[in-house]
């Protein structure tokens, strides 16, 4: 009788043990389906893949523009244009290197300044550079008659969701024979918050009234950026003017950018510009 019982007893044991494989499986899935399914859960994701675009600081969004107006090689006033021939046909879509410089020809996104909102926008922007003094006050606000406005994507071809939205002002072809006595000639405006990176514009100013260094630490703290510092070179030959002085900024990683406050004599053309 013992060893019927025992053998009973492990007979039974088997059956569960079997059962358990078949169905424990199923019967813990469904349980623990009760606690997911029909309730809502927040998990932590890495926000590096959560889109194209992602936040830059303004020393990265001025390195990218820096590199990607580089490499265009396309002059910034009519003065430069002389020191550049056989350039004026390049295209803004030409690629030199890693770095990009493409039109958005479906127009803005998102909470990016709109064509209807960007010549505003501009006047604003000009109205503030010269409340901090690097623009003469002077110099004329800019309207839909006079000025084209074209939005671009500056874009890291190596690593494009290290990109800036651009809209870049300039006086109209029409306007070529008008006075552009105290006009803004042409500027790039962040399409996201406004800032006037750089711009060319004539003024009423001579050299001797210019105060470069003013003019770059006020434009460094407009735009959020650090404290720039003196960009040493022996070379007088660097711009297509004596007139100028360098300065160095931080950009991303070990790359800096270069920007300059100038002066074009004769047609008293004052600009700040951005280079890598």
């Amino acid at each position: 009788m013992r060893n019927t019982a025992l053998y009973a007893a492990v007979f039974l044991a088997v059956v569960f043990v079997m059962a358990g494989s078949i169905w424990g499986p199923e019967a813990i899935a469904k349980y623990k389906d009760k606690g997911i399914l029909n309730q809502p859960h927040i998990e932590n994701v890495e926000e590096a893949g959560e889109g194209y675009r992602y936040r830059l600081n303004a020393n990265e969004k001025l390195y990218i523009l820096s590199n990607c107006i580089s490499s265009q090689e396309i002059p910034g006033s009519e003065q430069s244009a002389l020191m550049h021939a056989g350039s004026a046909d390049l295209g803004y879509e030409d690629l030199e290197g890693s770095y990009a410089f493409v039109r958005k020809y479906k127009g803005p996104s998102g909470n990016e300044i709109t064509d209807e909102q960007i010549y505003e926008t501009c006047n604003e922007g000009i109205r503030t550079l010269k409340e901090l003094g690097i623009l003469p006050p002077e110099v004329r606000e800019v309207g839909s008659a006079s000025y084209n406005a074209t939005l671009y994507s500056a874009i890291d071809v190596l690593e494009p969701r290290n990109n800036v939205a651009v809209w870049k002002m300039e006086l109209s072809n029409s306007q070529k024979n008008a006075d552009k006595g105290n006009r803004l000639l042409d500027a790039y405006i962040d399409a996201d918050n406004g800032k006037i990176y750089e711009f060319y514009a004539r003024t009423g100013l001579v050299w001797n009234e210019i105060d470069t260094d003013v003019i770059i630490g006020a434009w460094a703290e407009y735009m959020g950026l650090g404290t720039p510092m003196e960009y040493e070179s022996d070379n007088p030959l660097l711009e297509a003017t004596p007139y100028f002085k360098k300065y160095v900024f931080s950009g991303m990683g070990n790359g800096n950018t270069i920007v300059t406050v100038g002066y074009f004599e004769g047609i008293n053309e004052l600009f700040l510009k951005i280079t890598r």
